[in-house]
């Protein structure tokens, strides 16, 4: 299978809401493939009609070869899943949840225990198969998650923001198990985040928009097409200094200005703005460069886009 997904004009729609507004792109056969955006920029929509649990208004989509619209079922055999909100029964044990998993997908009764054990020592909980999920932390729950996903020997793997909730050091922890499992199973993982630092884990990024897919490469790929130096500044009167810096953006960080030589820019800068400068701070391009690059603003801005509860508003009511 050269690709595990394919995606052709993908568009869905609530009502006057535009989630998704006509997607293109392809995952290919055992990459770890990466979603990046801020909440509501369509990323869970998009892989709810992969998952069959939402149908596209227009478009087709394959995974594993199977159509997502005319070949539910079989799709539905091929993939793992991992949601955003945990959906693990807290009053059975981790085991209990990976048995019961095992029986709504048919799998032989005597293949169940050695995978059982498989997945739960591959995310470091088989001592722990015993103990009820009430018990468990954040990580815990998001790793016996993972394990019941790839229970059933899936081929491709979705995970909808992985690590969302979680501190720092147990996010590092959860992307250890993720690497080590795509080694282990030989799949194909298809998450979604909203963290910058994740997704310099993938083989390739796809960052979404408010519903449009706005760039598709590798990381390196992407910070090098923007290939310029950030400077980022504060001053005593933003507004005036806006005005006499052309392609300059004003974030929630500060001016944002792209340059070739950023240590050779500030000087120059410090002489020649004529608005106050009270801080600077100069960076390599990073992702965050990158979608300020195609969008016009950073990701944490677009997560306080006046509109976005407007958005899931229409969500809930539909």
């Amino acid at each position: 299978m050269t690709n595990a997904v394919e995606v052709q004009g993908l568009r869905k729609t609530y009502g006057a809401v535009e989630a998704v507004r006509g997607v293109d792109f392809d995952v290919r056969a055992g990459e770890t493939f990466g979603f990046l955006g801020p909440n509501g920029a369509g990323k869970s929509t998009t892989i709810k009609i992969l998952c069959t649990l939402a149908r596209a208004t227009a478009g087709s989509a394959t995974v594993a070869g199977f159509d997502v619209e005319r070949q539910r079922d079989e799709v539905r055999r091929q993939i793992g899943l991992v949601f955003q909100d945990t959906t693990l029964d807290s009053y059975l044990t981790a085991e209990l949840n990976l048995r019961f998993h095992a029986e709504l997908y048919g799998m032989p009764r005597e293949l169940v225990q050695p995978r059982l054990r498989q997945v739960l020592e591959m995310v470091g909980l088989w001592e722990r198969r015993g103990s009820k999920v009430l018990t468990f932390s954040g990580g815990m729950k998001r790793r016996l998650e993972i394990a019941r996903g790839l229970m059933h020997s899936p081929r491709v793997l979705f995970l909808d923001e992985p690590t969302v909730g979680l501190d720092p050091q147990t996010r590092a922890s959860i992307w250890e198990y993720i690497h080590q499992l795509r080694r282990q199973e030989e799949i194909t993982i298809f998450l979604t985040t909203h963290y910058m630092d994740e997704a310099e884990h993938c083989d390739r990024i796809a960052i979404m928009d408010e519903g449009r897919l706005v760039a598709l490469d590798t990381p390196a790929a992407l910070k090098a097409s923007v290939g310029t130096d950030r400077v980022t500044i504060r001053t005593s009167d933003d507004e005036a200094a806006l005005q006499r810096l052309p392609g300059a953006v004003q974030t929630s960080e500060g001016i944002v200005i792209n340059v070739e030589d950023g240590e050779a820019y500030v000087p120059e800068l410090f002489g020649s703005l004529g608005v106050p400068i009270t801080n600077v701070s100069i960076s390599k391009p990073s992702l965050d460069d990158v979608f300020l690059s195609y969008t016009g603003r950073t990701i944490r801005d677009s997560e306080q886009t006046p509109g976005m509860p407007a958005f899931f508003a229409a969500m809930v009511r539909r």
